[in-house]
């Protein structure tokens, strides 16, 4: 097995690494490459094909399994056509299996029999309608979403892991599938057993469900209670 994942983050993402290290098997390298393309630096999806392309080569030295377009908004919000457009580029650029954080979501929500979602983030609102509009065309029905409103990075990386499993709770539908809390760059992942265990039902993560993707092309798997039933292999 080539077990070494190649990641594209944004610039500002301090969680990704530390989180990716610290709940992948022992063994998996995990290798990333910054790209400046939020804040400020924000643009439309395709405009940043030139410099993902650039990212992807670089990372191909590094001979990943695996490479991910890991923003979830930006992975997002040019639908399904663009968001093909840059997994094609990646894979033509580094000659590597390529998926955005968004495919992993899709993924994950689709093999725990998802449909109905409550979807959370710390995104303004209009960031939640281009993902709410992604995920219809994807199939899925988004009976209920909450924007936290946050602006900036240091403000996502501040709400504690108990705050999310709080905000699931107060935003709780009783007719949904399962719950979709949206963002690379926050505590999320470590809520996930905590709001599981109070819903009782599954709860889908960005970094959880990449993290997810990459091992089952890598052709490997971890089990751990901490990352809900996505990787317990059972749902409620």
């Amino acid at each position: 097995m080539n077990a070494r994942i190649g990641l594209i983050i944004p610039s500002s993402n301090r969680l990704t690494e530390p989180q990716f290290h610290r709940y992948a098997p022992a063994g998996v390298g995990i290798h990333v490459t910054r790209l400046r393309m939020t804040g400020k630096w924000r643009r439309p999806l395709a405009e940043l094909k030139p410099v993902i392309k650039e990212a992807a080569t670089t990372l191909a030295d590094a001979k990943p399994g695996v490479i991910v377009f890991h923003c979830t908004a930006s992975s997002m919000e040019a639908g399904l056509d663009g968001e093909k457009a840059v997994v094609d580029t990646i894979a033509e650029a580094s000659r590597c299996a390529a998926l955005t954080t968004a495919q992993a979501i899709v993924e994950a929500l689709r093999h725990l029999g998802l449909k109905k979602l409550v979807l959370l983030s710390p995104y303004v609102k209009k960031t939640n309608e281009e993902e709410i509009e992604y995920l219809t065309a994807a199939g899925f029905d988004v009976i209920h979403d909450f924007a936290h409103g946050l602006s900036a990075s240091d403000d996502y990386i501040a709400v504690a892991p108990e705050r999310w499993r709080d905000l699931a709770w107060e935003n709780r539908r009783d007719d949904a599938d399962g719950y979709l809390l949206s963002c690379t760059n926050t505590t999320m992942i470590e809520a996930i057993a905590a709001t599981e265990e109070k819903l009782r039902k599954p709860v889908v993560t960005s970094n959880q469900a990449t993290l997810w993707a990459c091992l089952r092309r890598l052709g490997g798997s971890v089990n751990n209670d901490a990352l809900g039933c996505l990787l317990r292999g059972h749902t409620f």
